[in-house]
């Protein structure tokens, strides 16, 4: 894992939004009074949904809101990947690339951000797309998948990762999920296990004779 260090370009200051700071508080008091600092990752992750990323500043006001040395807040954002820790895009791209996707084809599709979004984990320059590669998200069964912004988009090709990142680059928001209709991670094309519906449908216990129990049994 490589050392992860703030931006060299830093904000003047940062403010907490009204909404963001109800919430913080509420996770704040989720915790008993003198423990608050167990809210820090929480507290960050709001940070991150207002501004996109997480400065330095804000890592000095989530240290004053949680009665912490900043070095302690500095040591979680730094550790934790799902930070951002330099602006970011309007569009989060992160693919993917730990072995089942890897066996499924993300390596093809690191190829189209390399060659349309350029290096990862910095912002194009139109201020559009940041892009990276990420450890497993739990999708493996509708390999090869990317996590963009908020959602998955699962089963995808190159060409239609393509498609994604058009519509996300005019501005739409393309429906989540997978890209071939798949129904959660049900098989791909029709079921095969349980295709027999007296499996399910009480009609198989019916017809099942079950001898009648002793009212009681002796000791």
């Amino acid at each position: 894992m490589s050392i992860r260090r703030l931006a060299q370009v830093q904000p003047e200051s940062f403010a907490f939004s009204p909404k963001t700071l109800k919430a913080a508080k509420g996770w704040m008091a989720n915790f008993p009074a003198g423990r608050q600092q167990s809210a820090v990752v929480p507290v960050l992750w709001l940070v991150q949904k207002q501004d996109g990323w997480v400065s330095e500043p804000a890592i000095r006001a989530v240290a004053e809101l949680l009665g912490m040395p900043a070095i302690r807040v500095l040591e979680v954002a730094t550790f934790y990947t799902m930070f951002m820790l330099e602006p970011v895009g309007a569009t989060l791209v992160q693919v993917c690339g730990t072995t089942p996707c890897q066996t499924r084809g993300s390596e093809a599709l690191i190829a189209v951000c390399k060659r349309r979004i350029g290096a990862q984990n910095h912002r194009t320059a139109d201020g559009k797309f940041t892009w990276q590669e990420v450890e497993c998200m739990g999708a493996c069964a509708n390999a090869p998948m990317a996590a963009i912004n908020d959602y998955y988009y699962e089963d995808l090709t190159p060409e239609s990762f393509e498609r994604l990142l058009d519509d996300f680059a005019a501005g739409r928001k393309p429906k989540p999920g997978s890209a071939i209709g798949r129904q959660g991670s049900a098989p791909e094309g029709r079921a095969t296990t349980l295709t027999d519906t007296a499996l399910y449908d009480g009609s198989l216990g019916a017809a099942i004779r079950i001898p009648n129990l002793p009212a009681k049994v002796e000791a």
